[in-house]
């Protein structure tokens, strides 16, 4: 397998999008975070590939279906296209927290997938959430965890747990900048 490919992975709620303790249901509760589209876009022009891995409990607690996650996502992807970014794949895990599902961060399952399909081993590919999820699903597979204090950011700061050593950023924008400004590619 390849090492570290300029890949990176991103959580989708809180960090892409603004987030809501009442789920993302529809296209219209989807709303980028500002810079967060502009951000990846950036990252693409500066040859890294964008996966994204997101934990979509809402389907299985009957909140919303496969064909609106569908949705949500095609709008994400237009929103994106028109400011010149591309995620190239979307991973979600549409099982609830009591089911025990090897997908649903924490667990790893997701990260595992993201690696067979991009063919690579993911030590040292950063993964941007806003959960302590989010961090302990890329630690877990050797990717590089990234804290942004957009979404529920703040309160996994706040909490305190499990974030010793974690790079935090004030949103994905911001930590763009370092990133291309650590390569000199600034984009």
């Amino acid at each position: 397998m390849p090492i570290n490919p300029r890949l990176i992975i991103l959580d989708r709620d809180g960090v892409i999008n603004e987030d809501s303790d009442a789920y993302i249901k529809s296209p219209e509760e989807w709303i980028p975070i500002p810079g967060s589209l502009e951000a990846i876009a950036r990252l693409n022009r500066a040859g890294y590939r964008i996966a994204v891995a997101t934990n979509q409990s809402g389907i299985a607690r009957g909140m919303y279906d496969l064909a609106t996650l569908g949705q949500i996502h095609q709008k994400m992807h237009q929103a994106l296209q028109q400011v010149g970014g591309k995620v190239e794949a979307v991973f979600y895990c549409p099982d609830g927290p009591d089911e025990g599902s090897h997908c649903r961060k924490p667990r790893p399952g997701m990260f595992y997938e993201i690696a067979r399909r991009f063919d690579t081993d993911l030590s040292g590919v950063p993964a941007v959430g806003d959960s302590l999820r989010d961090l302990q699903a890329a630690v877990a597979v050797g990717a590089l965890p990234v804290l942004v204090r957009t979404g529920k950011g703040e309160r996994t700061l706040a909490k305190g747990e499990g974030i010793a050593g974690v790079s935090i950023f004030d949103s994905l924008a911001d930590f763009t900048d370092h990133l291309l400004a650590q390569e000199g590619t600034l984009h």
